[in-house]
């Protein structure tokens, strides 16, 4: 099983400027290698250029530049010139499978944040000095830096990335480890409804708030991106600003991280078998398509864009998405079960009778069936269908 650490780094200054120049000259490798691929199909009879090609070029750039590609680690140029190669095969598959391409674009310093390491020991090293008590790791043509281990690392330490967040700089770490021992059985299970006015209803009638952290830091968001507008471009006050409105959305960030996992550790250590909506978030904040006027000309019809920006916004405060990750691992890692089902008419299926009608839910919260006059909450009537459902997918696969 791998799993991942992240812990933050406190370079000297320094060492702190390496690390910026270490990401200054990938990013400029990165955007190399972009515009040979662009310039080979452009004007060499649409040649499409490999990574292994690229690859082969890097001993020859290294003896070209030593002052900038020559001290850095050739596995971690190699590692860059991959992130470039999965970039085009995701272009391509998305042209194959009918989907907007979006070609790969060309990486500005400020927005190429992460190095990756394909292998400790090369090019870097974890833990560079064991006997020292405070943990280091090295980075070639950094040094040795120390590291804010704020939990062990368990199990052996496959690659190594340097990322950059704002101010701060963060090592991950992939670790291989063997499986660990599953949670005792509690003979529960559960299925969960996620929600707006509510984060998240299960169906033994309970209910987690929905936090808001967006919606909550939104005024003091708006101030400051009011004020970094105002602010000239290149001077100390843009940048000051630039980094207060970074700070605002990476603490948003944090509690939004931070709620997914102890919610998502609670359902844990309470249920062997959780069910949840397959959610295609991604389809659900998709903007809707403009109505042109028939009687006019260059003009639209009504389309509700207005609303349904608001529902997209509270869609992505909520973080069903980061939420559900968290929760298969977690759910991996403790031998517990999820089953992921269709949410179609989850809310509109009555529990008592079956019967399904979309006037089985007068209002956002309530549900009054129809043809059996059952009444109960909307969201728990839908995570009582969400296991039922769940319940019958898992009898079909182990059968």
């Amino acid at each position: 099983m791998i799993r991942a650490y992240k812990f933050l780094i406190r370079p000297t200054v320094g060492q702190a400027q390496a690390l910026a120049e270490m990401l200054r000259d990938h990013c400029s490798l990165y955007n190399g290698a972009l515009q040979e691929r662009r310039d080979a199909y452009r004007h060499v009879s649409k040649t499409s250029v490999t990574y292994g090609q690229q690859s082969a070029q890097l001993k020859e750039i290294r003896s070209f530049d030593p002052e900038c590609q020559g001290r850095w680690s050739f596995s971690s140029q190699q590692a860059t010139l991959r992130r470039l190669d999965k970039a085009f095969a995701g272009f391509f598959r998305r042209v194959k499978s009918g989907e907007r391409p979006g070609y790969p674009r060309f990486r500005g310093v400020g927005r190429f944040d992460t190095v990756d390491f394909p292998k400790d020991g090369d090019g870097c090293r974890w833990d560079s000095t064991p006997h020292d008590p405070v943990t280091r790791v090295r980075f070639q043509g950094v040094g040795h830096v120390k590291v804010n281990r704020h939990r062990p690392v368990a199990g052996k330490v496959k690659t190594v990335s340097v990322k950059r967040e704002g101010r701060r700089w963060f090592v991950v770490l992939t670790v291989e480890q063997t499986t660990p021992e599953p949670l005792p059985k509690t003979g529960s299970m559960v299925g969960v409804d996620m929600g707006i006015a509510n984060f998240l209803a299960d169906s033994n009638d309970g209910f987690v708030p929905n936090p808001r952290h967006g919606r909550k830091a939104g005024a003091k968001l708006e101030a400051a991106q009011q004020a970094l507008s105002r602010c000239k471009r290149g001077g100390n006050r843009r940048r000051k600003a630039v980094q207060r409105v970074a700070d605002l959305h990476r603490k948003v960030r944090r509690r939004r991280l931070d709620h997914a996992h102890k919610t998502a550790l609670d359902l844990i250590r309470a249920h062997d078998v959780i069910a949840h909506e397959n959610l295609t978030i991604r389809t659900m904040v998709r903007t809707p398509a403009p109505k042109p006027d028939p009687d006019r000309p260059g003009a639209f019809l009504p389309n509700g864009a207005s609303a349904k920006a608001g529902l997209n916004r509270s869609i992505s405060d909520a973080g069903w998405g980061v939420f559900l990750t968290i929760l298969h691992a977690k759910a991996e890692s403790a031998g517990r079960e999820v089953i992921a089902v269709d949410p179609r008419n989850t809310s509109r299926t009555c529990p008592h009778c079956g019967h399904v009608a979309k006037e089985n839910r007068p209002t956002q919260e309530a549900f009054h069936c129809v043809a059996c006059d059952h009444e109960a909450h909307a969201d728990t009537v839908g995570a009582i269908n969400v296991l039922r459902a769940g319940l019958v997918r898992r009898d079909a696969r182990k059968g």
